[in-house]
């Protein structure tokens, strides 16, 4: 038994030698990783995305190879990542496996600076144009133009924003190989070079001032319209219903994180595609919404929305049922704890981005009343918004944003009022009194020809907790906003909505 305990107690002993010999290995070789240096969730190539387009590679040398390129592009962008979250924290962690020493010492007493005057600069670039001028013989030294690289930055004191500015500047660039990272040498600024001036095309907006519709939902996936229960077949026969209806427009919703950010899905965009295509067929328009339940506007995430947006709208842009692109469902409703600017920063970049995918398609944004859908009206082909008071206050919300904003269109993008009937508001509800409420509405829609998408086409049996919490008095009244029941049964209030 002695014997036993001794062997037993000298395996243990061993075992747990060797187990914290491997653990503090595990533990050293963790220092060798990039995105743990910089304390990142991501890999630095998956958390900053400019778009980068790479002109001549011609070289009087050595030819460039198609995998150096990628490794001096990977590491271009990288340093570029790492700088701005430098200036962004004042701190130089990771900036020596992007630079060399020499090239360090100007971010470091950037950074001194910045530190002594409680500084920071919150940047991000979105798009780069390098052209290759030199490569050396033995493959260790790379030099490059960077024509026109546009950059958005803000500028901080004390946490607080003083100065916000974008800004389009060419660099020329050295870049050394050294231990396996492609490290920035020198780093100068240069002339920027003359761009052919963009063709001014003015969008039409014909069709959106007949636009006569509802923002869609199937009846049993609401706001999971691309997931398990999606059925193209099915959302054929709705669309069949509103054509029957006289209605031409449906407004329809692709939500940023379901979709897959900035790596979108293929999946996802492939159901997107047949609901187009079934829009078409069925000859109904779309109003694309992008960024539904994106909240973020970081600045450092600007990159990734982007190539979010990209994906989608050069996928999406050559098919006939697509009528306008909308940027934000309700992004003013993320003022208060995002910061307006920040949004409305992030909001015009990506309409002037969504602009040069698609020269042809009106943008718009989603705004949740008609006092915040006059921001940004010189940013966007039509003005959308959305209204939910009473009918009687209506004519006069209305009068006041066209006042404001004279020579565009103006679609009441989002309407309605729920049936719902119990103890949460106190059994106040009907279909009757749905049915009034479109009859007044419907009234002024009509007399001052206003483009309208009211909500929505059914009664949902459950709403996501996401989409309006789980207080029950907020979460019943939404199942019941439909002009169909959940049995199929059509309300009172389609006498007012069918315009046949």
């Amino acid at each position: 038994m002695y014997r036993a305990l001794l062997l037993i107690s000298f395996l243990v002993i061993n075992a747990l030698i060797l187990y914290g010999i491997s653990a503090v290995l595990s533990y050293l070789n963790t220092g060798a990783d990039k995105s743990s240096i910089l304390h990142l969730q991501a890999e630095i190539n998956e958390a900053y995305l400019p778009k980068i387009v790479w002109g001549d590679l011609q070289n009087q040398g050595r030819p460039m190879e198609e995998q150096t390129l990628k490794e001096i592009e990977k590491d271009y962008l990288s340093a570029w990542h790492v700088r701005n979250i430098a200036y962004k924290n004042n701190d130089t962690y990771g900036l020596a496996d992007y630079y060399t020493d020499s090239a360090r010492v100007k971010v470091y007493k950037t950074i001194a600076i910045n530190k002594k005057n409680k500084t920071t600069i919150d940047r991000t670039t979105l798009a780069h144009k390098p052209s290759l001028d030199f490569y050396s013989a033995d493959g260790t030294l790379v030099v490059f133009t960077d024509t026109n690289v546009i950059a958005y930055k803000e500028t901080l004191v004390n946490n607080k924003v003083v100065f916000r500015e974008k800004d389009t500047t060419s660099y020329k660039v050295m870049m050394l190989l050294e231990d396996g990272f492609w490290r920035i040498r020198h780093m100068v600024t240069i002339a920027n070079k003359k761009e052919p001036a963009a063709i001014n095309t003015k969008i039409s907006t014909k069709e959106i001032v007949d636009i006569k519709g509802l923002n869609y939902y199937p009846k049993n996936s609401p706001w999971d319209m691309y997931g398990k229960q999606f059925s193209d077949s099915i959302i054929s026969a709705d669309f069949q219903i509103l054509k029957d209806m006289g209605l031409n427009t449906v407004r329809v919703f692709v939500p940023y994180t379901d979709f897959g950010e900035a790596n979108v899905i293929p999946d996802k965009l492939e159901k997107l595609k047949k609901v187009l295509k079934v829009a078409e067929k069925n000859e109904i328009k779309v109003v694309l919404t992008l960024f539904d339940f994106y909240g973020n506007y970081d600045i450092i995430d600007w990159t990734l929305t982007h190539r979010h947006a990209e994906t989608i709208v050069t996928a999406l842009k050559d098919y006939k049922a697509v009528l306008a692109w909308d940027i934000k469902n309700e992004p003013d409703l993320d003022f208060e704890s995002r910061g307006k600017e920040k949004v409305l920063a992030w909001l015009t970049h990506m309409a002037n981005a969504i602009k040069t995918w698609d020269t042809q398609k009106p943008v718009t944004i989603g705004w949740s009343n008609a006092t915040a859908a006059t921001l940004l009206a010189n940013e966007v082909d039509f003005v959308s918004f959305h209204y939910y008071k009473k009918p009687s206050a209506f004519a006069a919300s209305y009068t006041a944003l066209k006042k404001a904003v004279p020579n565009k269109p103006i679609v009441l993008q989002e309407y309605g009022i729920s049936s719902y009937s119990g103890v949460w508001n106190a059994f106040t509800g009907s279909h009757k009194k749905q049915a009034l409420y479109y009859k007044e509405m419907q009234a002024v829609i009509q007399e001052n020809k206003i483009p309208y998408l009211f909500w929505t086409m059914y009664n949902f049996e459950k709403i996501p907790t996401s989409v309006v919490g789980t207080l029950p008095w907020r979460k019943q009244p939404q199942k019941y906003y439909g002009f169909i029941n959940s049995d199929g049964s059509k309300k009172a209030s389609v006498e007012y909505l069918d315009e046949k």
